[in-house]
């Protein structure tokens, strides 16, 4: 009777459960596990090498205060990036935060120290440039902080949300969006040879579609509107296609959904080209569509902030010659990496130090009113009168320039609103919501490889436009946050209907 009694399971060998299958290059722990031979001069290059070369090439610039704390700056940055590099958690917006502070705010400003030379005049004194250096070594250091609180908050999995999805109906209305506005776009410029000859030309076209004082009365974003939803739409499309052909085999056989992909492929080909287009949008194109076709490879991710380097000392410099035709300003030639870091626009600290300046001529804090002009870019300036200027501009007219391509970088933006508080409490903040959103990421495209899945591709477009709400003016990336925030609302449910979904 006991034998009889016994539980079926007993009566022969336990199978053993399969453990998991180990992440190329991650351990169990979650931490990467690269060899010595690759991460030692990893961390030896971006903390050591780079910036003690910079730092001891031959210049008129002063070995003054300002230049050491630029050099603090620059490792720190460069030991932040290192880490980002190094960890088996893909920290998409955390990287790249850490990839453009480490060139933008720590190296390019260490060469212009070095060689006394600066890409925008800085009128104060060198005590307001020093100013600026600390202030964005505090705004880093908040950031850590920031992203420290939100490794000490519940875990995403113990919460019982309905995960965010793609609708497959309202999906096809944003290809058909995608297409009209693209087109219309194309159709206005000119054709699609107008996207293949420069930003100038470009620039030149857009004037003369929309009326040049119609354009201009529009507000500083109304270009930026205009063009974003003639881009926005068609690269948000393309990469929720794409995920859906890379995590669905059903889909690769469908020709009701290649096709369509196969013309949107082509059409951002057009409109979201690096020729035509400002460099760090192609940037957000490029890291959008990379993560979105590899989602779960640790290696294309540490390769992608490697690549960054790269790519922003030697490729980014030199791409100014397709910025400008024959017959406008034509780019400075350069012999060196170094010099190319002087003459073009890695101006975010010289325009912080220009925005203390400007502060302390009078002018004060703006208390919030510049970052809420931002978040109502839309609001017509026949409506609200007094809208604050683009805070890039508003700085350059002071300084007497009439240039629009100042920057203003994230750190002046928080500074000139709230203040050295306000600006530390914003970067805390900055940092608590990347940390979360990668965190987000990494547990929908792991633990939920749906097609459907909105942060999958929502969080890759973050990361890649934060190197232009890093880099600035808010009020000049608020035009296609705007488009974005529309095309997402359109295509997104949560309701558990699996016939609303991607398969």
């Amino acid at each position: 009777m006991d034998q009889q009694a016994r539980p079926a399971e007993d009566s022969g060998p336990r199978r053993q459960p399969r453990a998991p299958r180990p992440v190329p290059g991650v351990s169990r722990g979650g931490r990467a596990v690269l060899s010595r031979p690759l991460s030692l001069p990893l961390i030896t290059g971006l903390v050591i090498v780079l910036p003690l070369a910079v730092a001891a090439q031959p210049g008129e610039g002063l070995r003054d205060p300002t230049f050491w704390l630029q050099l603090v700056v620059a490792c720190y940055a460069g030991v932040r990036l290192s880490a980002m590099v190094l960890s088996g958690r893909r920290r998409l917006v955390q990287g790249a935060f850490w990839l453009f502070s480490y060139l933008a705010m720590g190296i390019a400003p260490l060469a212009q120290s070095v060689l006394g030379r600066d890409p925008t005049p800085v009128l104060g004194p060198r005590g307001d440039t020093q100013l600026a250096t600390i202030l964005v070594l505090v705004g880093m250091v908040a950031f850590d902080v920031g992203a420290l609180l939100a490794r000490h908050r519940p875990s995403l999995r113990s919460r019982r949300r309905p995960p965010a999805r793609v609708h497959r109906q309202r999906l096809w209305v944003l290809v058909g969006i995608a297409y009209a506005a693209s087109g219309l776009l194309i159709l206005q410029l000119g054709g699609p040879a107008v996207f293949f000859a420069s930003r100038q030309e470009i620039s030149s076209s857009l004037e003369e579609a929309t009326g040049g004082q119609a354009a201009e009365a529009a507000g500083e974003a109304g270009n930026a509107l205009l063009r974003g939803f003639g881009t926005v739409p068609a690269m948000l499309a393309l990469l929720i296609l794409t995920r859906w052909i890379v995590t669905s085999p059903a889909a690769r056989r469908r020709p009701g959904v290649l096709l369509p992909w196969g013309g949107l492929l082509l059409i951002n080909a057009i409109v979201n080209n690096p020729v035509s287009n400002p460099r760090y949008w192609f940037l957000t194109v490029l890291f959008a569509l990379l993560f979105t076709v590899f989602p779960r490879s640790p290696v294309m991710y540490r390769a992608a902030l490697a690549m960054g380097v790269i790519i922003a000392l030697v490729i980014f410099p030199f791409s100014d010659r397709f910025r400008y035709d024959e017959n406008g300003t034509q780019p400075v030639e350069t012999n060196s990496t170094l010099e190319t870091l002087v003459v073009k626009d890695y101006d975010q600290v010289n325009m912080f130090a220009n925005t203390i300046t400007y502060a302390a001529d009078g002018n004060g804090h703006t208390y919030g009113q510049q970052v809420a002009g931002a978040a109502l870019f839309f609001v017509p300036r026949t409506v609200w009168e007094s809208k604050p200027q683009d805070t890039g501009f508003l700085v350059g007219g002071w300084m007497g320039t009439s240039s629009a391509n100042l920057s203003s970088p994230l750190w002046a933006e928080l500074w000139l609103d709230f203040g050295p508080l306000g600006m530390a409490g914003g970067f805390v903040a900055v940092g608590y919501l990347a940390a979360r959103a990668d965190r987000r990421y990494v547990q929908r495209t792991v633990d939920d490889p749906s097609p459907g899945n909105i942060i999958a591709v929502v969080v890759p477009v973050l990361a890649g436009y934060s190197f232009i709400l890093l880099r600035g003016s808010l009020l000049q990336a608020s035009g296609r946050i705007g488009i974005a925030v529309l095309c997402l609302l359109l295509v997104t449910t949560f309701r558990s209907a699996s016939r609303t979904h991607l398969d």
